[in-house]
């Protein structure tokens, strides 16, 4: 049954596997929770969102392990989310049924990039160098998520960031960071989801015993909140799409944006979680990207279709490939536990936000020993990198990274007279780059 995975080969067990699955779907489930609570914003209604966000995650993911045979889950993404509602349909005045065609032509361009294989020439133009930095910036922005999740990175406005106060939550989350990193150094199977499990339990008696969850919670004092098992799924967004609406001249650069975001947050992630996880094929290229790249663009234009924003690879799949999980069957065990949940959907308030904190805050450790191969004596392949690295944390975004990474690494080459390190496809990337940038 398992065989067509090489569970054997690749140096995995149906048991590891299953656990990984588990701690990806467990570490990414926010987002059930969290597209709808944003793009409801543009008047979506937000079940129909929700039941949107389970099908792109759960058939996606499925696909992920089947026919990629990758250990990557996918989603809607965020940052592609909070565009499509903010800056798309609030900002730009774009009903969002428009800025749904323009999510599936994003899509299908997408998917005609990956059959085509500009794709993967792509990924095979990025400099080695930069995708180590990529790997490692990757792990510090799951890290910040994970202490922003927390309350133990907040807003300052005199610094930009700060710690947060200690409180019961962020004490909570403290106790359950260690926990589970005395499990991980003791190399103790299952380590990430027991401290999953540790920190939600830890969690209950907030906003019942002491301290209050109110400003992290949706207004909710506690913040393990049992809202009951049984939601019906709404199927109201089914195909509600403007497709030839936002096939407009005006609508054009929103379709370019989504499928710019949206492809270089998935090679990054692809590039990073193979450098991290060393799921490279004998060239050393993250193994099957074509059939990933495939899976990511159906992701995208299946969420236009059932109304969402755009679906993406998640770095959280991290958190599964360092429980062990290697192959294909780790992305179908999370798939499949999204499906439930267009059911079971207030079964989500149980886990808490701080429950999963540790565990990103620990995969980011895991996310760094790229590091430890970019040529830092040679500064103008360390600048680059240290740009790239740096910048996806501190900008929130993936993509921003990886476009200053490109343009840096061309600028700075150039100068000193290594031409020789540009290649024409990376030249190409850096002109989109730009038009992102401008655009």
């Amino acid at each position: 049954m398992f065989d067509r995975f090489e569970l054997e080969k690749n140096g995995s067990d149906v048991r590891t596997e299953i656990l990984a699955g588990i701690t990806t779907f467990l570490s990414m489930m926010y987002i059930i929770v969290v597209n709808p609570a944003i793009l409801s914003n543009t008047g979506m209604s937000f079940s129909a969102v929700l039941t949107a966000t389970v099908i792109v995650s759960g058939f996606s993911s499925i696909m992920m392990g089947l026919y990629a045979k990758n250990p990557i889950a996918l989603a809607p993404g965020m940052g592609l989310n909070a565009f499509f509602a903010f800056s798309v349909v609030l900002g730009m005045k774009v009903p969002w049924e428009t800025a749904l065609g323009a999510v599936f032509w994003s899509g299908i361009v997408f998917l005609l990039l990956s059959i085509f294989n500009v794709r993967t020439y792509i990924v095979k133009a990025i400099p080695k160098q930069l995708r180590f930095a990529i790997a490692a910036g990757i792990g510090l922005f799951i890290t910040l998520i994970g202490f922003i999740n927390a309350r133990f990175i907040v807003a300052n406005p005199a610094t930009i960031v700060g710690r947060g106060e200690l409180n019961a939550i962020t004490i909570t989350f403290l106790i359950g960071l260690v926990v589970t990193a005395v499990l991980v150094v003791r190399r103790v199977k299952g380590a990430l989801v027991l401290g999953i499990i540790f920190t939600t339990i830890l969690a209950v008696p907030i906003g019942r015993l002491y301290g209050d969850a109110s400003a992290v919670n949706f207004g909710m004092p506690t913040l393990v909140t049992w809202k009951g098992i049984f939601a019906a799924p709404d199927f109201s967004l089914l195909f509600k799409l403007d497709i030839f609406g936002s096939l407009k001249l005006a609508v054009w650069p929103v379709i370019f944006a989504f499928l710019f975001t949206d492809m270089f947050d998935s090679l990054s992630t692809f590039v990073g979680v193979a450098e991290a996880g060393d799921l490279k094929d004998e060239n050393g290229e993250p193994r099957r990207i074509k059939e990933s790249l495939i899976v990511d663009s159906v992701a995208t234009f299946l969420a236009g279709l059932v109304g969402s924003s755009s679906g993406t690879s998640y770095i959280e799949s991290a958190t599964g490939i360092e429980e062990g999980g290697r192959t294909g069957l780790t992305a179908i065990v999370a798939g499949l536990m999204f499906i439930p949940f267009m059911f079971l959907s207030p079964l989500l308030s149980i886990i808490p936000a701080i429950a999963t904190a540790p565990a990103l805050v620990l995969v980011g450790v895991f996310m760094m020993k790229p590091v430890a191969k970019i040529n830092w004596m040679t500064l103008d392949d360390a600048i680059p990198a240290f740009i790239a690295m740096v910048l996806i944390p501190m900008t929130y975004s993936i993509t921003q990274g990886i476009v200053w990474g490109f343009l840096s690494w061309t600028v700075i080459k150039l100068l000193v007279g290594k031409t020789e390190e540009i290649t024409p496809m990376l030249l190409i990337i850096d002109i989109f780059s730009i038009l992102a940038l401008v655009l």
